[in-house]
């Protein structure tokens, strides 16, 4: 570490005056100050733009300032005056390009033109955009076939790029369209689709002014999803309970102090969760479990605590769960959730006391093993006592990037049902394909075996976002080529095919000027409400195309023969529109709904007590703590062989109450006494690196930390502050990321937290989420070790370093200091 790095523990309430001075600071960063602010006055507005960061819904479509301070970072990370113009890759290989760090790469600013590898100079050099899209549309044209070409998306996309691009994906030929929900809220879907018969949360922000109750799970909302802690101060202060269950100690969801109010920041602010417990990485299924047990034995004394109405009209399956619940030992519960049964009670009373509950969950939930299991037992505990379809209660899994909802709302998904295949086959004359495709995981294995040739991604940063960094890295080389459409240089561009393609598109903020004169394109939050979003600033560079754009005009080459006119459809978002409202369910009338200030809300059966499962009923799923049937791999979702887009799990399969027992190696043992789970900084949104800090974790000036309890640091002879090597041990072999340094930090004995995409490399692409296969990246199987004392043969090296190596033998040093 330099010698300004420092860990200085964090005391102030979340939000106030550092969120304010923060702000202020990433606006001068990115040389936008009176630009950025005025920007700023637009965002999340009626008349305004998105905001390119979280998928919180919009509270006040009256209020000025409807953002947040990670919110200012993105909005001053795309308004940025920097530009990583043709003159920066001139300047550098890709291999010396490769060896500086996320940040560095993040900070040379917007993209200007397209770019295409040359790999005799090992430079992107400029190409002209119809060059590019011939070269793709050659490429993807002498496929032997269409399934040999992967098509990523990002969260970020609008629903109109969106649309167009499952549509050429399909006219093309393949449902290989793999997306950022596979990574991280894929178990979400998948345990409420079964369950409810909707894949999506029921609740609206009108919900949080009712609730009696909020229950929190592996959310950290300070960071993740800052303006949430708005809607928690107001709860608080009109004495809703919040009860929180997060291993590590986390200052959002103890204390905030909003920034626009003076009484806060002079204050100290607004304490936020009345109960906090710290349960032990995976033992989330447990605590769930524990909640039912009690509803269920406090309604055998007093006949009150479930709702016994609503589970005869609604629900299916409850006597079978009862049965389970009552089986339970609380000596198990207490082991595997690591809290005590007076804390558990504690929890369950607050439950018992509520009207009407929220419950919330972030990716410290979906990212286990046996992330849908716990999902559906935190669904149950909704059912038990009627608390769907209620005002001010329901499920609220909080998405994370701008548009991940609606973009699978337009079908970015592998798997769409025939009901949208069939209409989207009507509404533009052809047949769409029928056989799955693959999701992020079996696209990743396709590459690396040959099946997969062409790597497509609208937007993100697959590179860094996935699991297993050095079997990801070298899947994408073995590709023929590789094409990325992005606003900034990141490390999926550096991480390329035989061929690979750059090209640079309009950013949220900017108008998005079409011949039909200024467009809008519509997201979708993470409560179901669709609006516009329209930019204000200009282009950061001529040669910018907006991602329907591109879409369109990559189709028009790809397609020739197709009946869709791909070009006039750009011309004037409102055809897009038109279509979408022909084959997407409820979207009838989508051009004028949308136009009213704020958008409109989707309609979700289970607000309504609907629920359009196989029985038309809520279905309460049982489920044991400690899998105890063995499952094959093709049940596992995993196949025979490598995952293929034939054998990969649908949803209809017959569900197990049980899980699958887990490959050897995985969970705490002599080889691996530790769990470690991946988290954001305050610095960071998903992949992208702002800044070296993260404030309410006191860490400054470095990312290779790694968190670690003071019980753990005695009891395995290591000091804070000591620099250790992390292996993560699975049934395939070892894999390791070098020179952490060790933080005593507020997290229970045998658990660890460090930062993506540092850690990703440790995660093995198949350890994954049963039935969702959403990579289990929050509960990795590790041990540590002194710098220098790994056996010298025991691990696979896949830190960031190897990419240095792999990309032209750089010094691996260059990538921690650049310059």
């Amino acid at each position: 570490m330099a010698d300004d790095d420092k860990i200085e523990p964090y005391a102030k309430p979340a939000g106030g005056w550092d969120a304010l001075k923060s702000s202020w600071q990433a606006l001068r960063e990115q040389h936008v100050g009176l630009k950025g602010a005025t920007t700023l006055l637009r965002t999340n507005q009626p008349r305004g733009f998105d905001c390119p960061g979280c998928a919180w819904p919009d509270r006040n479509a009256h209020s000025t300032f409807e953002f947040c301070e990670n919110g200012v970072k993105a909005v001053a990370n795309e308004a940025t005056a920097k530009r990583a113009s043709r003159e920066l890759f001139a300047a550098h290989t890709v291999s010396v390009l490769a060896g500086f760090d996320d940040q560095f790469l993040e900070a040379q600013g917007r993209l200007t033109e397209p770019m295409i590898y040359d790999p005799a100079s090992d430079h992107y050099v400029p190409i002209a955009w119809d060059a590019a899209f011939a070269t793709i549309a050659t490429a993807l044209n002498g496929l032997a076939s269409p399934d040999e070409a992967i098509f990523y998306t990002s969260g970020r996309t609008s629903n109109e790029a969106a649309f167009l691009y499952q549509l050429f994906v399909r006219e093309f030929g393949t449902n290989n369209l793999p997306d950022c929900s596979n990574m991280c809220h894929e178990a979400s879907g998948v345990a409420m689709t079964e369950q409810i018969g909707s894949g999506k949360g029921s609740v609206t922000l009108d919900d949080f002014e009712l609730a009696d109750a909020i229950f929190i799970f592996g959310q950290n909302p300070g960071t993740n999803h800052p303006r949430m802690l708005g809607e928690l101060r107001s709860a608080a202060k009109r004495g809703a309970r919040i009860v929180s269950f997060n291993p590590l100690r986390e200052r959002g969801l103890e204390r905030f102090a909003d920034p626009k109010s003076p009484a806060d920041l002079l204050g100290g602010g607004v304490r936020l969760s009345s109960h906090y417990f710290q349960p032990r990485i995976g033992g989330d299924l447990a605590v769930a479990t524990a909640l039912c047990k009690l509803v269920v034995e406090h309604d055998a004394v007093d006949h009150a605590a479930v709702d016994g109405d609503f589970i005869r009209n609604h629900c299916s399956g409850y006597e079978a769960f009862a049965t389970t619940l009552r089986a339970t030992d609380w000596a198990d519960l207490e082991r595997e959730s690591g809290l005590s049964r007076t804390q558990l009670e504690q929890a369950a009373q607050v439950y018992l006391d509520s009207g009407a509950t929220i419950l919330c969950w972030g990716m410290g939930i979906t990212q286990h093993h046996r992330s849908v299991a716990t999902i559906q037992m935190l669904n149950n505990l909704l059912l038990l006592r009627g608390n769907i379809g209620r005002p001010g209660a329901g499920p609220c899994p909080v998405r994370g990037h701008s548009n991940v909802q609606g973009d699978r709302t337009m079908g970015i998904f592998e798997r769409m049902p025939d009901a949208f295949l069939d209409k989207l086959g009507r509404a533009f004359a052809f047949a769409p394909p029928r056989a799955h495709g693959f999701d992020t995981i079996a696209a990743i294995e396709a590459m690396h075996d040959g099946r997969g040739q062409v790597f497509f991604a609208m937007g993100g940063n697959f590179a860094a976002a996935t699991p297993d960094s050095a079997h990801v890295h070298e899947a994408l080389r073995r590709c023929a080529l590789t094409v990325h459409v992005s606003t900034k240089l990141n490390r999926s561009h550096l991480v390329h095919g035989g061929q690979a393609l750059i090209l640079p598109c309009l950013g949220r903020t900017e108008i998005d000027l079409q011949a039909g004169g200024p467009q809008a394109v519509t997201v979708e939050d993470s409560m179901s409400m669709v609006h516009l979003s329209s930019g204000m600033n200009p282009p950061a560079s001529t040669q910018l195309l907006s991602e329907p754009a591109i879409v369109a005009r990559l189709a028009a080459a790809t397609l020739p023969h197709s009946r869709t006119p791909w070009l006039a459809l750009v011309e004037d978002y409102d055809r897009i529109r038109d279509k979408i409202a022909e084959v997407v369910e409820g979207f009838a009338d989508f051009n004028a709904r949308v136009r009213v200030p704020g958008g409109f809300h989707l309609r979700h059966p289970a607000r309504e007590r609907e629920f359009p499962t196989a029985s038309g009923k809520a279905v309460f799923f049982p489920h044991q703590l400690v899998p105890n049937e063995p499952l094959s791999r093709r049940e596992r979702g995993w196949g025979e062989g490598p995952p293929q887009a034939s054998n990969l799990h649908h949803p209809s399969t017959p569900h197990s109450p049980f899980g699958h027992l887990l490959p050897p190696g995985e969970g705490k043992t002599d080889d691996a006494p530790f769990t470690l789970m991946t988290v954001r900084s305050h610095d960071q949104y998903n992949t992208t690196i702002y800044g070296l800090d993260d404030r309410y974790r006191g860490v400054h000036g470095t990312r290779r930390v790694c968190f670690i309890s003071a019980t753990d640091l005695a009891r395995h002879g290591f000091a804070a502050g000591e620099h250790v090597d992390i292996t993560s041990v699975w049934s395939d072999g070892e894999r390791s990321v070098h020179d952490f340094r060790l933080v005593e930090y507020d997290i229970p004995p045998g658990c660890l937290a460090s930062y993506f995409p540092e850690t990703n490399a440790l995660v093995p692409l198949g350890s994954y989420a049963e039935r969702a296969r959403t990579p289990a990246s929050k509960s990795i199987p590790v041990r540590l070790s002194r710098r220098g004392s790994s056996p010298p043969n025991a691990t696979r090296d896949v830190a960031t370093a190897a990419d240095a190596i792999l990309d032209g033998g750089l010094e691996p040093a260059l990538r921690d200091d650049p310059a």
